[in-house]
């Protein structure tokens, strides 16, 4: 794999490893090691598999797009172009999922700029997917309302503009009058015709549902761990602290979310009166399960990818 991409990967596991190190000397790390003698190893493969079961339900959104914006690409060929992009996970917002464009340009030479839209509308069902199970949550628990309301809210007018072309096309043709977007005005006339299709009212819906079938499977897998530990304050309130959790981390545009994500997990727990020791051993259990799992799958998708076709170079990638 490239240097710039390990480079990239290596600074956020090391970020990450001394986030974890902080939250276990915040929980008494003798305590923290004395948790993880409590979990039940035997369910590692099973959350791994719900894990990748989201990864695939996910991958359906994606081949689905890429018909929708008239890309045909191998299945295999597919498969791995968007396996391959989990290794950017710990990106900030996932955004250097855009590696896949690139790969799809690699292997067929459609352009950047018609399949970029792709991984901004997976982006915008995952959110509208995370923010109605956070929404409920809120509602049923008396809980982050507000944050999930507000961002429910800027993303249903981002939908509402770009599906619109009265809205869109004026706001599009004033950047025409920008000089040095002159050049550039051709991609982004592309990019807005594909993202014009893949917000459509039945693409959206379609996808969404998606989204909200794919994210449960990690739902439960943070139910799962929780029951492990004793731990059961029902499936709902898992599904909401996790999602909204993902979703307070992904608009922090920290790499992956790290810190607040993990932040946020650990505090409900704690405000639930469980232990920081089991709280910190929780988070870190599903973050390794989910977060670290899919840049390892992304890892041997890339490796895949370069055996079949060569290796890949980032020169151009901005």
């Amino acid at each position: 794999m490239l240097s710039r991409l390990r480079k990239k990967i290596f600074i956020s596991i090391a970020f990450g490893g001394a986030l974890y190190l902080a939250f276990t000397i915040f929980a008494d790390y003798k305590q923290v090691l004395d948790s993880f003698s409590k979990f039940n190893w035997l369910l590692l493969p099973v959350l791994l598999i719900l894990s990748f079961m989201n990864y695939s339900a996910r991958f359906i959104k994606w081949d689905f797009y890429l018909n929708v914006v008239g890309i045909r690409i191998n299945k295999l060929d597919s498969f791995s172009i968007f396996m391959s992009g989990l290794v950017m996970s710990v990106t900030p917002g996932k955004l250097g999922e855009l590696l896949k464009s690139y790969l799809v340009k690699e292997v067929n030479g459609d352009p950047i700029s018609k399949t970029a839209p792709i991984v901004f509308a997976e982006r915008i069902t995952d959110f509208l997917s995370l923010l109605f199970i956070s929404i409920i949550g809120a509602i049923i628990y008396e809980y982050g309302g507000e944050v999930s309301i507000i961002v429910a809210i800027f993303f249903i007018a981002l939908i509402i503009i770009i599906s619109n072309k009265k809205i869109a096309m004026p706001l599009i043709n004033q950047l025409e009058k920008i000089k040095f977007l002159n050049k550039y005005m051709h991609n982004i006339h592309l990019a807005y015709e594909s993202s014009y299709k893949l917000l459509s009212l039945c693409p959206l819906m379609m996808m969404t549902i998606v989204s909200l079938v794919s994210w449960s499977f990690e739902c439960l897998g943070y139910y799962l761990i929780l029951h492990n530990f004793g731990i059961d304050f029902g499936i709902l309130w898992a599904s909401f602290s996790y999602c909204f959790a993902t979703v307070v981390g992904a608009i922090s545009m920290l790499p992956g979310g790290l810190g607040v994500t993990e932040g946020s997990l650990t505090y409900f727990l704690v405000e639930k009166n469980i232990s920081a020791d089991i709280a910190v051993t929780t988070t870190f259990i599903i973050r390794v399960v989910t977060l670290w799992f899919a840049v390892l799958v992304g890892i041997f998708a890339v490796s895949f990818y370069q055996k079949r076709f060569g290796k890949i170079s980032l020169d151009n990638i901005k």
